[in-house]
């Protein structure tokens, strides 16, 4: 680990995040190094970065470092300009454009000449290093914007949002063409630049709404091109899985192709400070509490100082004794051999929520039930009697807090999948099986077809999934004719569905639906007649067989696992002692 910020909106969120930082810290004993920590502080670098409450801003002292350089003698120093000037690249626009005269000097057969065109390159470079705008941090709930060009040997794009109006740039960025993409046609030089710029900000675009703007109306053409050239399908494959809209945009406007003109730089001005405080609310820093003994104490206090415990009766000084043969004591802990032959540490009250939490809460719990927590505290070799009760107990809890996203009503016939089956041998003159599911509640519908056509999609979609389910808001599908025709877009189009095309060679992309094609198949393998010309007939059974059936994202599992067994043991033993005493009393 390099390093790393703690950041907030206001000075006490700032106190918070850091207080769970160190404490993270502490928890890993990690040390940090004192003479290199800075705290509330109101701009910093970060990985060579400025970062303030205006922005992202380029490293003042590595610039002015850059802009004293004298201009390049050699190959070498043409390349050593080049890296330093290209880490800031995110903040000049066209900086590919600009290079290019002192990239030129790096190819292999070329041959040094630093000219005057490199030479102004070179000085504009550095002018735009020093004046370099400050951009802005993204915001995850606003769709981006990308605004893209080719020329004849460059690609540029600018990464943005749109705040109140306002163009907010995020990201500049541009590369040359090689000597293949120079050939290319206009259009296919166009939607370069939009994979180039897809490709860029990927990690920012992906689960966002992507808006892109060029000035080649063509491509919104070519999107829908069903014949075009091999590369460019593949081209459009790779942008269908981003939520993409492309529209026009005239050159006049386009501030790539216009050399940006248009962007101004985001500055956010009367940002609130909160003044440092150097008085703490409470000077009482030390409280005096009672705090309880851990369960284990008494096996802990025999096991170290053969002490026994006075208070216990006769019955229950035999059961300890029988008991403490499971116990190890290994300074300054308690081990436990449990039902499974594995030996866990014995884990105080303090300590068991903070273990539950990690265990369930964490990326590496997975949100599971009870059960699966408790079996991955045991996992982590801890243990504590009461183990399962408290798993079951807190995942209650983290259920009632929203822990647990329980999806609502509403969701349900949300998304649907669609799918052929077949051909099979004909059956009432059937040979297809037309599948849909829903992906949240799991209800299938189906029908027996005599074709696989477009017509027979478009009458299943309004009589089965539209006039009972209403309708949805997405549907997944292959992308056979039968699905991806006119008539089927215009009807979804019309009732505001969107499609989404599963990708080609990978079934897994519309899963749900194939495992519901395997599993009807199955049942009708099971009760169809030798000549299966009857399936038609058993396919409403069939349907009705898999709907009823009992289903589990989970699986199947032992009902009790063996310390599950022991801690019912344990409660049924101080139940037992619980009725024995109130015997006695009474």
């Amino acid at each position: 680990m390099d390093d790393f910020s703690v950041y907030a909106s206001s000075f006490n969120a700032c106190l918070v995040n850091l207080g769970k930082v160190l404490q993270r810290c502490e928890e890993t004993n990690l040390v940090l190094n004192w003479e290199k920590c800075h705290f509330m502080v109101k701009e910093g670098i970060v990985l060579g970065h400025k970062v303030s409450y205006r922005g992202i801003e380029v490293d003042k002292a590595k610039v002015d470092l850059i802009a004293k350089l004298p201009p390049p003698q050699s190959v070498k120093e043409v390349r050593g300009f080049l890296g330093h000037a290209g880490f800031y690249r995110r903040f000049i626009k066209d900086f590919s454009k600009i290079a290019k005269p002192l990239t030129n000097l790096l190819s292999k057969d070329a041959q040094f000449h630093f000219d005057d065109a490199c030479l102004h390159a070179f000085r504009d470079l550095k002018e735009k290093l020093t004046t370099a705008p400050i951009v802005s941090a993204p915001a995850w709930d606003l769709p981006f914007e990308i605004m893209c060009d080719a020329s004849n040997d460059t690609l540029g794009a600018v990464l943005g949002q749109r705040v109140e109006k306002r163009f907010h740039t995020i990201y500049y960025a541009s590369r040359t063409m090689n000597d293949a993409q120079r050939n290319y046609a206009t259009t296919e030089k166009e939607l370069l630049a939009v994979i180039f710029a897809i490709e860029k900000f990927r990690p920012y675009l992906l689960l966002s709404k992507v808006i892109v703007f060029t000035d080649h109306s063509a491509l919104r053409y070519l999107m829908s091109k069903s014949d075009a050239k091999p590369r460019l399908l593949r081209w459009i494959l790779l942008l269908q899985e981003f939520d993409l809209e492309i529209k026009d945009r005239r050159g006049c406007e386009n501030t790539v192709a216009d050399h940006l003109s248009r962007l101004n730089p985001t500055y956010v001005e009367n940002m609130h400070n909160s003044p440092l405080q150097d008085e703490f609310p409470d000077e009482q820093l030390f409280a005096i509490t009672q705090i309880e003994e851990p369960w284990f104490a008494d096996f802990a206090n025999f096991l170290a100082g053969k002490v026994i415990p006075p208070h216990l009766s006769y019955q229950q000084k035999k059961k300890f004794f029988s008991d403490i043969k499971y116990y190890l004591w290994d300074e300054p802990y308690l081990y436990k051999r449990c039902g499974d032959g594995m030996v866990r540490r014995c884990v105080p009250e303090e300590e068991m929520q903070s273990i539950l939490g990690f265990c369930h809460d964490r990326e590496v719990g997975g949100h599971h039930g009870g059960a699966k927590t408790a079996a991955k505290v045991l996992q982590c070799g801890f243990y504590w009697p009461s183990l399962f009760k408290d798993a079951h107990k807190y995942v209650i809890f983290r259920t009632v807090m929203k822990c647990l996203f329980r999806m609502s009503w509403y969701v349900k016939f949300d998304v649907w999948g669609i799918d052929f089956m077949g051909p099979f041998p004909k059956s009432y003159n059937n040979a297809y099986i037309l599948v849909a599911v829903d992906y949240v509640s799991k209800w299938v519908e189906a029908i027996g077809t005599p074709t696989n056509d477009g017509r027979v999609v478009l009458k299943f979609i309004k009589k089965f999934i539209f006039t009972r389910y209403g309708t949805p808001r997405a549907i997944i599908s292959d992308g056979g004719k039968h699905f991806c025709n006119k008539q089927f877009e215009a009807l979804l189009k019309k009732f505001g569905v969107t499609h989404r095309i599963a990708t080609p060679y990978h079934p897994q992309t519309s899963g749900q639906v194939e495992v519901s094609n395997r599993e009807i198949k199955q049942i009708l393998e099971k009760t169809v007649g030798t000549s299966r010309k009857d399936w038609a007939l058993k396919l409403d059974d069939a349907l009705w067989a898999y709907r009823t059936a009992f289903k589990t994202p989970i699986g199947q599992q032992r009902k009790l696992q063996l310390n599950e067994l022991d801690e019912i043991r344990h409660h049924a033993y101080e139940c037992a002692n619980f009725q024995r005493t109130h015997q006695s009393l009474a």
